[in-house]
């Protein structure tokens, strides 16, 4: 579902009602919702006036307040709304409104497991201007986590190598992607993670770009790869298998949301522009 609506991100709480703000109250990997027949709506700050007293001020989707809140693991939703996972808002809300909804899923989990110094265990403060926790004995600055991690198309011909991850709840097949270790750069995490969980080596890599993904609280960056040699051989505990497909003859990939989903649909419309047309 495509969205005109521009979000603004802000730090600082501005000095007005929040009664029309949105709030996204999050436990976890969830986020409490209306449901009206099927159709998901987020609550309003007067719909639930308590739980914002501990938001957090995540900016203005068009003229809306936006804010986040953590909620306790044991919270009891009122009447009317229920937990569900926040993937599931995906079509049910405006694209923009989804990448706030992922904003504040990050920023709910940074708030519930930073409130206490690391060092010294002194309960942090809120920094003014920005996002950050600061513990007020040693100074210790606690920012929200973001996990780099890689993905990568790899492609030979018209053909593209995909892989099934098998933690996967669902069965689709998708392109490889795994965690930046210490000390690597984003190129040698490719050609690592690519020769680890499927064992061919690529050449030819070049960037394509990034997406921010709150369900792992990472940043993923994107690159398409050449199949340079080697045979297909899975690791056997992250990949169940990986097979070569023709952009005419694909299994089922990862929904439209994801930059996975975006690399492989870029390649198919390479591949159908070269061809020559009747």
């Amino acid at each position: 579902m495509s969205s005109l609506k521009r979000f603004q991100p802000g730090y600082d709480t501005p000095a007005r009602s929040r009664d029309t703000a949105l709030l996204f109250l999050a436990r976890g990997m969830d986020l409490l919702v209306s449901d009206h027949d099927g159709h998901l709506a987020l609550p309003r700050g007067a719909d639930l006036p308590e739980p914002a007293a501990g938001a957090h001020f995540l900016g203005v989707l068009d003229d809306t307040d936006c804010y986040a809140v953590a909620l306790a693991g044991d919270f009891t939703p009122p009447e009317g709304l229920k937990f569900v996972p926040a993937r599931s808002l995906y079509k049910q809300v405006d694209e923009a409104t989804f990448a706030v909804a992922g904003r504040a899923l990050s920023i709910a989990e940074w708030d519930v497991s930073h409130r206490f110094c690391g060092k010294c265990g002194t309960p942090t403060q809120l920094v003014a201007g920005e996002r950050a926790r600061r513990c007020p004995v040693d100074h210790t600055p606690f920012y929200p986590r973001i996990s780099p991690a890689v993905i990568v198309l790899i492609t030979r011909g018209d053909q593209m190598l995909l892989a099934r991850n098998a933690s996967f709840p669902e069965p689709f097949f998708s392109t490889v992607a795994g965690f930046v270790d210490p000390g690597e750069s984003l190129e040698e995490t490719v050609l690592r993670e690519v020769k680890e969980e499927v064992g061919v080596d690529l050449k030819d890599l070049t960037y394509f770009g990034s997406q921010p993904w709150p369900f792992g609280r990472s940043l993923m960056v994107g690159f398409m790869a050449e199949y340079a040699g080697g045979d297909v051989t899975v690791d056997g505990k992250e990949i169940a298998e990986a097979r070569w497909f023709d952009v005419d003859d694909l299994p089922r990939i990862p929904p439209r949301l994801s930059i996975a989903r975006h690399l492989i649909d870029t390649f198919i419309d390479r591949v159908k522009a070269r061809r020559p047309t009747s």
